[in-house]
């Protein structure tokens, strides 16, 4: 099927054209269908897949259709995402499918002035895309009106879960009418998740995108075991050998962020970093820089797993395994995108084994492992640039105390 087949407007099909798609995703094909019907969705599917698009263009076509009888601007369609940058790489989606239509969409956040936002509610918008923080902000203002919504959509709906936004959700269903269409989106599913999705949707059409590896096929992905104090010596080999290559680097917390940020900076190569300190403005900023390839390496913690959908990101490495196994198919989604290509590789020092098992059993299946002669392992620390220890001075005298030479 091509979206041409498709009964939506077509000066819709034209941006779709435009935007150089010619056929829909698995999740687009099973899931827009039902959307234009008014059915509740409730859709199960990996990161990286089009989820975004599968509810854009439905809603943009049955508000367009709106629109060509009444032009009256007013929130029809509020879609809740537990990230700022998510709420932005939503809003471009709508922005770029609705360009040739009337429709206006915005996405709301906290971190920035709220001057403006108000200011476009104050002027008409249909569609929202917003966090609970500034949502809950803003309608407590009187200044977002929800109480003639039509659609609800709960994008990333497990990691909203993850980050306590449940009470949230809970809260959001007093100020919006019971009748409505509502459409739950969610990478993984639990008991958790079932629960609070059940408790929303009507009849929902249950959709579920789920190979037995969840990791999206086109992304080649491994794990190499590394000790904690020498991952960064690994990270430098990689980006050295891979010059120009945009990769991804996630690490467990905002020190450690900052600390490889040091450490790369040692060795003469520019990083930049987000993660929950960076004030909203910056983290556009850092994401400007690295979209653009102004710089092509961008360290963040799992704050930002979920909200970054950049072209050409040709790696990730987890420099730190997740606590939180499900992160772990979020993380390397940031690669292998649509029809790209890509790669990703896991640093698992002894200590995070334990994390490496969950990831797997939660996966259903083992992730391949590079291993690295004891050699090899040797000369990627004596390689080091990274002045800050003497690891071949070090190196030289366990040599000279064991005579076993650059063993491990």
């Amino acid at each position: 099927m091509k979206f041409e087949d498709y009964k939506i407007a077509k000066v819709i099909k034209t941006e779709i054209h435009n935007l150089g798609w010619a056929r829909p995703t698995d999740i687009q094909f099973k899931a827009i269908q039902p959307i234009l019907n008014g059915e509740d969705v409730l859709a199960i599917a990996q990161t990286g897949t089009g989820k975004t698009a599968s509810f854009v263009i439905p809603i943009l076509n049955s508000i367009h259709n709106q629109l060509e009888k009444k032009s009256e601007h007013y929130v029809r369609a509020l879609v809740m995402v537990p990230t700022r940058e998510l709420a932005e790489q939503v809003q471009k989606v709508f922005a770029e499918v609705g360009k040739g239509i009337k429709v206006r969409s915005r996405s709301l956040m906290g971190g920035v002035s709220q001057d403006d936002q108000i200011a476009d509610l104050d002027n008409g918008i249909d569609v929202v895309i917003s966090t609970p923080g500034r949502m809950f902000d803003l309608i407590s203002q009187g200044v977002l009106k929800v109480d003639r919504l039509q659609t609800l959509v709960l994008d990333e709906a497990d990691h909203m879960l993850d980050l306590g936004f449940i009470k949230d959700i809970q809260d959001l269903m007093r100020h919006i009418p019971e009748k409505r269409q509502t459409l739950f989106f969610s990478a993984t599913i639990d008991k958790n998740i079932k629960k609070i999705a059940y408790n929303l949707v009507r009849n929902a059409i249950r959709i579920q995108i789920s190979p037995k590896d969840p990791v999206a096929k086109n992304i080649e992905h491994a794990v190499t075991f590394v000790e904690m104090d020498d991952k960064r010596f690994f990270l430098e080999n990689i980006v050295k050998e891979n010059e120009g290559l945009k990769i991804m680097v996630f690490v467990r917390t905002k020190v450690r962020a900052e600390r490889v940020v040091k450490a790369l900076e040692r060795v003469g190569i520019e990083a930049v970093t987000i993660h929950g300190d960076v004030e909203q403005k910056d983290r556009f900023i850092v994401l400007n820089k690295f979209k653009n390839d102004e710089v092509s390496i961008l360290i963040a913690t799992d704050v930002a797993a979920r909200g970054i959908d950049i072209p050409g990101i040709g790696a990730v490495i987890n420099y730190d395994l997740p606590d939180e196994p499900e992160n772990y198919v979020h993380r390397v989604g940031r690669t292998g995108r649509g029809k790209e290509k890509g790669v990703a590789i896991s640093f698992c020092s002894e200590d995070e084994k334990i994390l490496l098992a969950s990831i797997e059993a939660y996966n259903g299946t083992e992730i391949a492992v590079y291993d690295l002669s004891k050699q090899d392992y040797s000369a990627i620390i004596s390689d080091s640039e990274d002045g800050s220890n003497d690891w071949k001075q070090l190196m030289a005298e366990e040599e000279k105390r064991t005579g076993k030479g650059n063993e491990w």
